[in-house]
C-alpha cells in the first residue's frame, strides 16, 4: 500500500511540472508571435509610406516647412482643419493631408502660393 501511495505522488508531481512546463513554453511562443507581428507591421508601414512616397513624385517634409501662403488658404477655406502630413515634389507641388473638424480628411495638391494643381 505504501508503494502505491508513493508512487501515485510521483506520478501526480510529473504530470504537474509537465503541464506548467508547457503552459511556459506557450506563453514565450505567444510573446514571440506578438514580437514578430510587431515588426511585421513596422516594416509594412514603413515600405508603404516608402512606396507612396516614389509612386507619385512627393517626399515627406515637416508640416512646419509648408509655406505661409498655403497655410493661410487652409485656414481660410477650412476653419478648424488640422494638417497631419505635408509632401513636396520636384515641381514645388505641395500635397497636404487635411482633417477637418467633422474627422473626415483628405489630401489637398497646392502650389507654393496655396492656388490647387490639377494632376
Amino acid at each position: 500500500m505504501k508503494k502505491l501511495f508513493i508512487t501515485a505522488v510521483f506520478a501526480l508531481g510529473s504530470l504537474t511540472a509537465f503541464a506548467q512546463e508547457a503552459e511556459t513554453t506557450e506563453e514565450q511562443d505567444a510573446a514571440t508571435e506578438v514580437q514578430e507581428e510587431a515588426t511585421d507591421a513596422s516594416a509594412d508601414a514603413q515600405e508603404s509610406a516608402e512606396d507612396a512616397t516614389s509612386d507619385d513624385g512627393f517626399t515627406v517634409i515637416a508640416v512646419e516647412e509648408v509655406p505661409a501662403a498655403i497655410v493661410t488658404m487652409i485656414e481660410t477655406n477650412y476653419p478648424g482643419a488640422s494638417m497631419d502630413e505635408a509632401h513636396k515634389n520636384e515641381m514645388n507641388h505641395y500635397k497636404v493631408m487635411v482633417t477637418l473638424e467633422d474627422g473626415t480628411s483628405g489630401a489637398l495638391i497646392l502650389d507654393e502660393e496655396g492656388n490647387a494643381v490639377e494632376q
